[in-house]
């Protein structure tokens, strides 16, 4: 017998990202109504994010309508931004006053950037988390050369050309390598009366060698190719001190004049206020058990960078595959619970991490394989072209990375809603 639709049991699925995805499509056709909340109407393919950021894509290729991916009978979205959990009541509370009741509760609102409480810097830097920062962030570098190229005094003007990226991660080491390239390869055309040779990028990290969760090997590949390009990585130093529209300061003691600091240095779980409290991991993730059960909940799961989910004794990074895997693992999990079935705990499939260093060069760990070079840039490219959703945006994604390696181009470089970017340039008080 065929459930009423108007009767079957709803799942409540918070946010749109790659955990909360996944879910949704897993539970496309079930014997369920799901329904998914996300500030936005889009999907964002967050590890190409920088790429926006550096000019070379546009922000519509790399997103995808979130009703145009979940048109199935059962699936509906709507625009919410969550305030409060009531998890005794089983039901949510929008910021704009809307209620939403639930069976069954995924929460999947993954991270923000983690500023680690230092407020001076939180004021003074630029992301690289969300599509906005992306955009901003393209719109302040490119208005550095136009300022540059006004100012007469060296000093000031080379203040202007220098980029501090402060996080040795992935996307610190593909947005610097990204940075030079835009640099090196684009820009002098654009701006002949300006000797962008000049320009620095400075990389920071607080360890002692880049990508710290890849094979020591790949991290200090990664290191050469990042100054056979031209950038300046600085290891075991951070920043500690943001000065007023003249540069920062390092723990090392030493100073770098810019205008620009650049934030890749972590990020936080988004934990959704709740009551009772959204219980907490030390690293300020919520707390699952092994069946990605919030603890102490039997209808509440977490997944994706906001859950901490151990695997092996150690928290799972906050990265894509992990969120994905959770998401699929729980929409099988609430098909389980419906049919009787006891639940299943969660098992963590490695497949390996990846990172681009900018044009014919990448680091990749695959189980005990490891690439690097022209071979682990291949690699990266077509696992990223795999999982960005869309047929068209994959076609246009691969024309546009054609394009730049033949041409060595990057074609978006557009100063656009300047109001945020071009005051971070402009505005000595906004930028350090």
């Amino acid at each position: 017998m065929k459930t009423d639709p108007a009767h079957r049991p709803r799942v409540l699925v918070l946010g749109g990202g790659f955990g909360g995805l996944q879910c949704a499509r897993a539970l496309a056709g079930k014997p369920v109504n799901v329904l998914l909340l996300d500030r936005h109407n889009y999907h964002l393919f967050t590890p190409l994010l920088y790429q926006v950021a550096s000019s070379l894509l546009n922000p519509s290729e790399i997103s995808f309508p979130l009703r145009r991916v979940l048109r199935d009978r059962n699936v509906r979205v709507r625009l919410a931004e969550v305030a409060r959990l009531d998890l005794a009541g089983r039901r949510v509370h929008a910021a704009d006053g809307h209620v939403f009741d639930y069976d069954w509760l995924v929460i999947a609102t993954g991270c923000d950037t983690n500023f680690f409480g230092m407020d001076s810097i939180e004021r003074a830097a630029l992301g690289l988390k969300h599509l906005p920062d992306a955009m901003a962030l393209r719109n302040h570098v490119l208005s550095c050369f136009e300022a540059a190229l006004l100012e007469n005094d060296p000093e000031a003007r080379q203040r202007w050309l220098n980029f501090l990226v402060v996080g040795g991660g992935p996307t610190g080491v593909e947005y610097s390598g990204a940075l030079c390239e835009l640099f090196r390869l684009a820009l002098p055309r654009d701006f002949p009366d300006l000797d962008v040779r000049q320009s620095r990028v400075v990389l920071v990290e607080a360890l002692d060698r880049l990508l710290y969760d890849f094979p020591p090997e790949l991290g200090e590949y990664t290191k050469r190719a990042l100054e056979r390009k031209g950038v300046e990585v600085r290891l075991g130093t951070r920043v500690t001190e943001v000065e007023d529209h003249t540069g920062v300061r390092l723990a090392d003691g030493g100073r770098i004049g810019a205008r620009t600091l650049i934030w890749a240095a972590g990020v936080k779980a988004a934990v959704p206020p709740a009551d009772p409290p959204l219980p907490l991991t030390p690293q300020g993730r919520v707390d699952v058990d092994e069946n990605l059960l919030v603890r102490g909940q039997d209808r509440a799961f977490a997944i994706g960078d906001v859950a901490g989910a151990l695997w092996e004794g150690e928290p799972l990074p906050m990265m894509a595959p992990p969120a994905m895997q959770q998401g699929r693992h729980v929409a099988a999990q609430i098909t389980r619970a419906l049919e009787g079935l006891p639940l299943e705990p969660y098992r963590f499939h490695d497949k390996g991490v990846m990172a681009t260093i900018g044009r014919s060069a990448g680091v990749a760990a695959l189980g005990r394989l490891r690439l690097k070079g022209f071979i682990g840039w291949i690699a990266w490219l077509v696992i990223h072209l795999y999982y960005l959703i869309g047929f068209r945006n994959r076609l246009i994604v691969l024309s546009r990375w054609t394009y730049n390696y033949f041409r060595l181009d990057r074609p978006i470089r557009l100063i656009t809603n300047s109001g945020v970017a071009n005051k971070r340039a402009t505005d000595s008080s906004s930028s350090p």
